[in-house]
């Protein structure tokens, strides 16, 4: 199951993926919070390919 990492992420599971790969907070934040964010890493990248 994944943290809630609080109102300001809005796909969390996406977050921790781009974290564990060794991202920065911020730079996981903005991707995992952009629109069509499933295309651009975290564990949620592939699943739509």
């Amino acid at each position: 199951m994944t943290k809630d990492h609080g109102p300001s992420i809005k796909n969390d599971k996406q977050y921790e993926g781009l974290r564990n790969k060794g991202m920065s907070k911020q730079r996981a934040a903005k991707i995992a919070n952009s629109p069509g964010a499933s295309h651009r890493g975290g564990k949620n990248s592939h699943k739509n390919q």
